[in-house]
């Protein structure tokens, strides 16, 4: 266990212990309302963000290292076709399960430690790409056609990285008949994550994927850690500092 960022009432740890990794599951669970355990929990370092006072964990969030041909064995590979992304050289890391508790998901000072705490593990591990599937609640595509035509327009994946169609149940982006689309309206319904990935220089793949059994609808993001702007990195880095 390693404590990796501490400021005002909260604190994050880097941590592989089991009780910790319950800790983060119970959390999950009272997040995404359905079991989060899964075989990638031992191969993870979890990231855990508590309250110095009494030790309540109000976020959380795993990160699996990978290189190579070993991102065939992420959970992003579950649902996408990941073949592109062998040819990317550099180290990555999937940031998975990232989850705040019900009664905290507006307070910005634990989503910066958070992602202070992100920053961190990246600096400390040499990444050069963070990727993950950041989730939209509920399985109808028709809800976030909007949204989905936006992200599609704007922040589509380099053609070089572009996750290919793996899941028998997709929503292709391509295929969305969109009259007009009112940015505003559009980026109000990206999760808090993607957003905060596309202020990074994210990008995503052309295709949702509807997954029934958690009750969301993923589209897969990714971002270069050398195409951060400079400003951006400034940021995270003096919150990390």
């Amino acid at each position: 266990m390693t404590v990796l960022l501490e400021k005002g009432r909260y604190r994050a740890r880097e941590t592989d212990l089991p009780a910790d990794i319950l800790k983060a599951q119970t959390l999950r669970q009272c997040a995404f309302g359905c079991d989060e355990g899964d075989a990638l929990d031992a191969r993870c370092r979890h990231i855990l963000v508590e309250d110095v006072d009494n030790g309540d964990v109000l976020c959380c969030y795993r990160m699996l290292l990978l290189s190579g041909a070993a991102i065939e064995n992420s959970y992003s590979a579950e649902f996408y076709d990941l073949s592109n992304l062998l040819g990317f050289s550099g180290k990555m890391v999937e940031m998975g399960r990232f989850c705040t508790h019900p009664d905290h998901t507006r307070d910005p000072d634990l989503l910066r430690l958070a992602w202070g705490a992100m920053t961190l593990f990246v600096d400390a591990h040499g990444v050069e790409m963070l990727f993950g599937c950041s989730s939209f609640a509920g399985t109808n595509p028709e809800v976030y056609v909007e949204s989905f035509a936006f992200l599609n327009a704007r922040y589509k994946a380099p053609q070089a990285w572009m996750p290919k169609v793996r899941s028998p149940d997709v929503c292709c982006f391509d295929e969305l008949a969109v009259c007009d689309v009112t940015p505003a309206k559009a980026t109000r319904a990206l999760p808090p994550l993607l957003r905060t990935y596309l202020s990074m220089g994210g990008w995503v793949s052309d295709h949702a994927v509807i997954d029934t059994k958690m009750d969301t609808l993923h589209v897969f993001t990714g971002v270069e850690i050398s195409t951060i702007p400079e400003a951006r990195k400034r940021l995270l880095r003096a919150v990390a500092g």
